[in-house]
């Protein structure tokens, strides 16, 4: 059977989702879990990479598994073996040629900025703090200019993959700014993303929050196509992918 998995972790102590030489991984972490549930390690196909330090709140992959364990309670099963910043949230079983990441139709990261001097004493690992006010309205303006179909090259970090073959073409179906108290939350919907690209767009943001770049400059940052027009690259502990959105409805 071919099962798909909504995970939600915290990246703090990992070098990301893909397995990697130089680092633990949230994949190896996983895959540890399901051979101690299983008896194998089956191949996992994860929804995205996801950078070192960056969280999930429904991070999405599938793997295809013979098990007598029920697809509910396949979670509860894995959640004895992961580690406590890593949890299983639901199972569900697909159909055989299904893909987490090419399925996917678009996916929401979160950004979330603590905008104040003081840091939170319980939160600290999940925000960037930003001490200077930021006026979100601006935020907001500069963020409706990001909406559409883009060469986002210019919030692409270097080494970038997709950008040395020249596919940095994106489109961000939805990109909103909210403040709540000191907390802000930048939520950005997308059928593909570059590298650092929410990081970027995020940095850019901070800097129309805080009257050193018009709303209406993003335009042109966009069509410069060249990354040090844009803001600072933020960090990844601020980051979360929120969700992901297939095509068609999963039974």
């Amino acid at each position: 059977m071919n099962y798909l998995l909504t995970l939600a972790y915290d990246g703090t102590n990992y070098c990301g989702f893909q397995v990697q030489p130089n680092g633990r991984s949230v994949a190896a972490a996983f895959q540890d879990a399901l051979e101690a549930v299983l008896g194998c390690r089956p191949d996992i196909k994860g929804c995205s990479r996801t950078d070192a330090g960056v969280h999930a709140l429904g991070f999405m992959l599938n793997f295809h598994a013979d098990t007598r364990i029920p697809a509910a309670k396949l979670p509860l099963a894995l959640n004895r073996h992961l580690p406590p910043d890593i949890r299983a949230l639901e199972a569900r079983v697909v159909p055989d040629d299904f893909h987490a990441r090419y399925a996917a139709h678009t996916k929401t990261y979160l950004y979330r900025i603590h905008n104040s001097p003081i840091d939170s004493p319980f939160a600290a690992r999940y925000y960037t703090k930003v001490p200077g006010r930021l006026d979100a309205d601006r935020m907001q303006q500069a963020a409706q200019y990001f909406v559409g179909k883009h060469d986002f090259l210019a919030l692409c970090a270097s080494g970038s993959s997709a950008a040395a073959h020249g596919d940095t073409v994106r489109t961000i179906t939805a990109c909103d700014v909210q403040r709540r108290g000191d907390d802000i939350d930048i939520t950005v919907t997308a059928d593909g993303y570059l590298y650092n690209m929410v990081r970027i767009l995020a940095g850019t943001l901070c800097e129309a929050g805080a009257g050193r770049l018009a709303p209406e400059a993003v335009p042109g940052i966009l069509a410069s196509r060249d990354r040090k027009n844009a803001g600072p690259t933020l960090a990844a502990k601020g980051l979360f992918l929120k969700s992901v959105d297939y095509d068609t409805p999963i039974e």
